[in-house]
């Protein structure tokens, strides 16, 4: 298995589990590693777009990296906001 095949097949299960753990929306910590774990598919998507020259999946990849690196802070870093009661 070549470089390239190791990338583009982490990225497809990672993105999976990602998105099963983002859409199933057990907890902000849970969803805040589905993140994480986007982040990482990001990144071997990356790698991948650059060892076969696929410009458009690497640009695409690039912002999505930042997308999700506002979802860890959302959801990882930044405290949970305080919801206002209704009276």
């Amino acid at each position: 298995m070549t470089l390239a095949e190791i990338l583009e097949w982490y990225a497809t299960i990672a993105g999976i589990v990602a998105a099963l753990m983002i859409a199933a929306d057990w907890s902000r910590r849970v969803t805040g590693w589905g993140f994480v774990l986007f982040c990482t598919m990001n990144l071997a998507w990356i790698g991948f777009g650059t060892i076969d020259e696929t410009g458009g999946l690497t640009t695409q990849n690039i912002v999505l990296f930042g997308v999700n690196l506002l979802g860890i802070y959302r959801y990882l870093i930044r405290k949970k906001p305080v919801q206002a009661r209704l009276t």
